[in-house]
C-alpha cells in the first residue's frame, strides 16, 4: 500500500518565503553592533516598541577636559610607561597596578588594544562609578544595567599595533600611566528585554551625570569622545 505524500498548502509556502525575505532585508540593513544582539534584536525590529523618553538632563557635553589639563598630574601619579606586557606584569606583581574584573554596575569587554589593569586609584574610581550608576537607574525599568569598559592600560607595543588602524593613537596618553579607562556610551548590558533608542540615550546621559558629579568632586577628569563613542576617564 503506497504512502500518501502530503503537500503543504501553497499559502503557507508563500508566507514562509515572504517571512524569509523580510528577515533578510531587515538583517542586512542593520549595523554590526545591532546584529550582535541576535534574536532579541530581530524581535524588537519586527514587533516594534514605542520610544518613551526619560526625564534626564544632558551632561555628556559638560565633559570636556583636555589632555593638557591633566597629563602632567596623570603621569606623576600613575605608573611609568611599559614597553610590553612583560613589563606591565612586573608592575602587577609589585602591586603598582591591580587586575580589573566585572563589578557591580560595570562589565569589562574583551580588550584587544589594552590590558585589564589599573592603579588602585583607577580601580576605586571605576567601582564608585559603577555603584553610583546602579543607584541612579534603580528606579527605572533599566535597573540592573551595566556600563561597558572598553579600554584600560596600554603599552608601547600595543600603540604600535593600534597605529596601523588608528593614526590618532598617541604616545602621550594617560592610558600608559594605568589610571585611565574608556567607557562606551553606545553599548550597555541591559536586563530589559526591549531596549529602545530612548533607553540607550537615557543610559548614556545617566552615566554622564554620574561621571560629571565625580568630576566636580575632583575624583577624576573626563572627556566626551564623540568620534570614538566613549567617555574617557582619568582618575585623580
Amino acid at each position: 500500500m503506497s504512502k500518501r505524500i502530503r503537500v503543504k498548502p501553497l499559502g503557507w509556502v508563500v508566507l514562509s518565503c515572504i517571512f524569509i525575505i523580510i528577515t533578510f532585508i531587515v538583517f542586512i540593513s542593520a549595523s554590526p553592533r545591532d546584529r550582535e544582539e541576535g534574536f532579541r534584536w530581530f524581535v524588537h525590529k519586527a514587533v516594534g516598541r514605542d520610544c518613551i523618553p526619560y526625564r534626564q538632563a544632558i551632561y555628556s557635553r559638560k565633559l570636556k577636559d583636555m589632555l593638557p589639563d591633566y597629563i602632567v598630574r596623570s603621569s606623576a601619579s600613575g605608573i611609568e610607561k611599559c614597553k610590553n606586557r612583560k613589563e606591565l606584569m612586573k608592575k602587577f606583581w609589585r602591586g603598582e597596578v591591580v587586575r580589573i574584573r566585572d563589578g557591580r554596575g560595570y562589565s569589562i569587554e574583551d580588550l584587544s588594544h589594552s590590558y585589564p589593569f589599573l592603579t588602585k586609584e583607577g580601580k576605586a574610581v571605576i567601582r564608585e562609578m559603577g555603584r553610583r550608576f546602579r543607584k541612579k537607574i534603580s528606579g527605572t525599568k533599566l535597573k540592573g544595567s551595566d556600563f561597558r569598559v572598553t579600554s584600560m592600560t596600554r603599552t608601547s607595543e600595543i600603540i604600535r599595533r593600534l597605529r596601523k588602524s588608528n593614526t590618532n593613537a598617541s604616545e602621550n596618553s594617560p592610558h600608559f600611566n594605568g589610571n585611565a579607562f574608556d567607557i562606551s556610551y553606545v553599548r550597555f548590558t541591559a536586563k530589559k528585554w526591549f531596549v529602545t533608542e530612548c533607553d540607550k540615550y537615557y543610559l548614556k546621559e545617566a552615566l554622564a551625570e554620574v561621571i560629571f558629579q565625580m568630576r566636580e568632586e575632583k575624583k577624576c577628569w573626563a572627556t566626551y569622545e564623540i568620534n570614538q563613542g566613549c567617555f574617557h576617564i582619568v582618575a585623580r
